[in-house]
């Protein structure tokens, strides 16, 4: 099965969502015109990134008759999207979020779990905890978001891979950090890595989208790219400049990549469920390596 994939790296202007969603609105129509299944934009692409005391005022709420994702669902009947913005719940708490729409619905929405609060990042200042990781289900198969800091992490994209999701959907703002002698920025070259390991460890498409653009003295690199499950590379965007990349990927190649490799057949989730509770309970019963007696 063919998916064309579009990754709209973007330059939104900060806490300005009418300008936001006309930009949204012009490259859905242009991914329209070349194809796209699939149209994924970066982490807040439709507020900014450095909002601070903003967040209250740019927040919306996922569903057809708010302003901004009215015309975004809308626009879903056409081809499948993903929109970052600030997720607002019913009691009034905060997020960033990524909502994936399609057939003018909202099939998901993931709440960003893992807010940095260190370098140059306080995120955990103006936006609340998401408590949740899930895949679901898409006309293309199954699928799972995460943002930025959450893929940094090992156990959500592994959470996904054991949930069934064969494509993993990574959105982010990620600044510019560590210039060297080298011919990339150190935080993409760290951030190319990690997406390389994860699609080869967990043998799935990796579909990173990063934003582009200054602000407020952060520079944000771009990069995005389309990783397959044999770790290579298969599309890139420039950095440093707007761009939509379009990307056609064979989802056969999880069935011809598992049946080389297959670590989803072996892996053991019981035994990580075992040891998980041993480690969270604090015991170290029933380890036979383990003695507190003398020698």
């Amino acid at each position: 099965m063919k998916l064309t994939l579009g990754l709209a790296q973007t330059h939104p202007k900060l806490a300005d969502v009418p300008a936001n969603l006309d930009h949204h609105l012009e490259i859905i129509a242009r991914a329209q015109a070349q194809g796209v299944d699939l149209l994924i934009f970066p982490e807040l692409s439709l507020t900014g990134y450095n909002l601070q005391d903003l967040v209250y005022e740019v927040a919306a709420r996922p569903v057809a008759s708010d302003p901004v994702f009215g015309p975004l669902l809308k626009a879903s009947r056409q081809l499948d999207l993903v929109v970052g913005f600030v997720h607002e719940d019913a009691r009034h708490r905060f997020y960033i979020a990524s909502a994936y729409l399609s057939g003018g619905e909202v099939a998901h929405v993931h709440d960003k779990v893992y807010l940095p609060t260190y370098a140059l990042f306080d995120e955990g200042r103006y936006f609340a905890w998401g408590d949740r990781i899930r895949a679901f289900d898409t006309r293309f198969g199954r699928m799972g978001m995460l943002i930025c800091e959450d893929f940094w992490h090992a156990s959500p994209p592994y959470l996904l891979w054991l949930d069934g999701a064969d494509v993993l959907l990574l959105t982010s703002a990620s600044p510019g950090r560590g210039l060297d002698a080298s011919d990339r920025l150190a935080s993409a070259r760290w951030v190319e890595l990690v997406n390389r390991a994860y699609a080869s460890l967990f043998t799935s498409y990796v579909v990173h989208c990063n934003r582009v653009g200054y602000e407020d003295g952060l520079n944000f690199w771009g990069g995005s790219m389309i990783t397959d499950p044999n770790g290579v590379v298969a599309a890139q965007g420039p950095y440093f400049e707007e761009a939509l990349v379009v990307h056609p990927i064979d989802l056969n190649q999880l069935h011809r990549t598992r049946s080389r490799l297959p670590l989803l057949r072996d892996e053991r989730t019981g035994l990580m469920a075992q040891e998980l509770q041993r480690i969270l309970t604090g015991s170290q019963n029933g380890d036979p390596g383990f003695s507190d007696s003398g020698s």
